[in-house]
């Protein structure tokens, strides 16, 4: 277990979403005096029962301040209402899955007012995040993530050091492409099982034994055969980070076929109504035949010319 703070200087942290939320009761469980703040105060009530205090501005309070919102613009917004508090050796540790580019240059702009930035998303659900089982990804200066090491040991099971301002969202981004598509093919693969007559739960346990297995059948699995859609990540989250994935692609000419059918997907199930449960709902998606008319017409022409040229072949 992680030590308290030397200093006994209480941390601060912004945005109370799920992750926020998580990361808070981790870091209570393990000794830290928290200082937190959320646009909504509501949400901050159960977290103030069980030892947080409430502040306007934690950065007035705290010299380190966690940050998890949902994108780049809302970090420029909150912190725009509390910059009166920067001061030179205040650290900013900013969990929010965002626009790489945007992280770059707000890392820039907070070091030109003496202010520290490291940018750590995290891959993990806010359920693993609260077991202690997700991975930070950290991008910045070297000596802001020496100055938070404890913070990190923590939150997560592993940490990596990824590079510069925009590199750790970058990672981040790798890394939820293929949780995505991961989810989506989990999915289809139990509703296909179901389609042929087979048993769903059975299904998953021989997949779970197979070398088709991984650690987001462990997790998502059960809540797909179970429909148990509380969310431990939204669905309208991962869109988000699908749209940024696209755009960072785009940024560099490079296509991504299944990611761009997943996101018409995700859009389609969003605009259903499954947007705020967990986004393991992908499943109701494909059993609802949700997918675009345009994508089932490429995908069968798709077959059709595998088909040709195997017959080529033999």
């Amino acid at each position: 277990m992680a030590d308290r703070p030397r200093d006994g200087k209480p941390i601060g942290l912004i945005g109370l979403g799920l992750m926020g939320t998580a990361i808070c009761e981790r870091l209570l469980a393990r000794g830290y005096d928290l200082v937190i703040q959320n646009r909504t105060a509501d949400k901050a009530v159960p977290l103030v029962s069980r030892g947080a205090r409430w502040s306007d501005n934690p950065l007035r309070e705290c010299d380190r301040v966690i940050i998890s919102l949902y994108t780049t613009e809302v970090v420029e917004e909150v912190l725009g209402q509390l910059e009166d508090a920067y001061e030179p050796g205040k650290l900013l540790i900013d969990t929010t899955t965002g626009d790489p580019q945007r992280t770059a240059k707000l890392g820039a702009r907070l070091a030109s007012r003496g202010v520290d930035y490291l940018e750590v998303p995290i891959s993990g659900s806010s359920e693993q995040t609260r077991r202690g089982q997700s991975t930070a990804m950290v991008a910045g200066p070297m000596r802001s993530l020496e100055a938070c090491r404890d913070l990190l040991d923590a939150i997560a099971a592993k940490t990596y050091y990824v590079g510069h301002w925009g590199d750790g969202v970058r990672m981040k981004l790798v890394t939820n492409l293929v949780l995505g598509l991961n989810r989506a093919v989990l999915a289809e693969g139990l509703v296909f099982a179901k389609s042929i007559g087979l048993s769903t739960e059975r299904a998953l346990e021989v997949l779970l034994n197979s070398p088709a297995s991984s650690r987001t059948m462990e997790t998502k699995g059960p809540k797909m055969v179970n429909s148990e859609f509380a969310p431990q990540a939204k669905l309208s989250q991962h869109l988000k980070d699908v749209r940024l994935i696209l755009a960072e692609a785009a940024r560099t000419s490079r296509e991504l076929p299944l990611t761009a059918l997943h996101a018409q997907l995700l859009e389609r199930a969003e605009a259903e109504g499954y947007g705020e449960l967990d986004n393991s709902v992908i499943i109701r998606a494909i059993e609802d035949g949700l997918l675009p008319a345009t994508a089932s017409r490429a995908a069968t022409r798709g077959i059709e010319a595998l088909s040709s040229l195997l017959d080529e072949v033999e």
